[in-house]
């Protein structure tokens, strides 16, 4: 059986004692390779823009750019976990398609169940990357209930987030698949669907009119979330 190279992940956490633990943890795992420890988003953030990593451990509550800002502008195909003694940010985590969300002190046994969960995502998303430069493929399939829909790139409007699974809006129906928005964005061409806020990403092809506030897909309007407007405007303008 062939080894995969190992996941590279930073850690994130303003917490010493917290980030100590945390790469303990990291450290045992032959799935995992620690690369970095930062101890807020703004040095973890220059870090990464000449440094891809493919996760991040990422606390919430820090000085400065709390980790929910900072999971927001991190690049599609970066995993996150989320590390933090409030529970209560747990439906928050969802909002912004985490991979899972660990609570402090963090148990071994729950965190490997998490590594694991890392593991397959990542697997996920190396294979939808090959299969794209392979074949020239325009569509792919979801489970919804106990079918399997072929969806085609072009046909759809935009996919709606919430929590664990997603609506895929197209031309003609309504799919509702067990996803996170951020997997499925993933697997998207990045050229052409865009994130315009926490809960939407959109193909940009069927945009029939902007302003400042919302886009216009057919009988369809959609907010554009204040963090995302400037890169949303770039693409558009390009």
């Amino acid at each position: 059986m062939l080894m995969c190279e190992p996941i590279k992940c930073i850690i994130v956490d303003d917490e010493p004692i917290a980030r100590e633990g945390l790469e303990r943890l990291v450290r045992k795992s032959p799935m995992l390779e620690l690369v970095g420890n930062f101890e807020s988003a703004e040095s973890a953030t220059e870090y990464i823009k000449d440094n891809p990593v493919d996760l991040i451990f990422l606390d919430i509550e820090m000085p400065g750019t709390n980790g929910l800002d900072f999971a927001r502008k991190i690049p599609q195909q970066t995993l996150v976990v989320f590390t933090t003694a409030y529970s209560e940010y747990a439906l928050d985590s969802y909002e912004v398609n985490a991979t899972d969300y660990l609570v402090k002190p963090i148990e071994e046994q729950r965190f490997r169940k998490a590594v694991e969960k890392v593991s397959a995502y990542h697997t996920l998303l190396i294979n939808a990357e090959k299969e794209s430069v392979e074949a020239d493929v325009d569509f792919f399939f979801v489970k919804s209930e106990r079918r399997y829909f072929k969806i085609r790139y072009d046909d759809i409007l935009f996919i709606e987030g919430l929590k664990d699974y997603v609506i895929i809006q197209t031309e003609n129906r309504r799919i509702i698949t067990k996803m996170y928005l951020r997997t499925i964005h993933e697997l998207l061409p990045p050229s052409v669907f865009f994130r315009i806020n926490k809960s939407y990403v959109v193909n940009l092809e069927k945009i029939e009119s902007f302003d400042t506030n919302d886009v216009f897909i057919g009988k369809y309007e959609i907010s554009i979330g204040n963090t995302y407007k400037e890169d949303f405007y770039k693409r558009l303008m390009k």
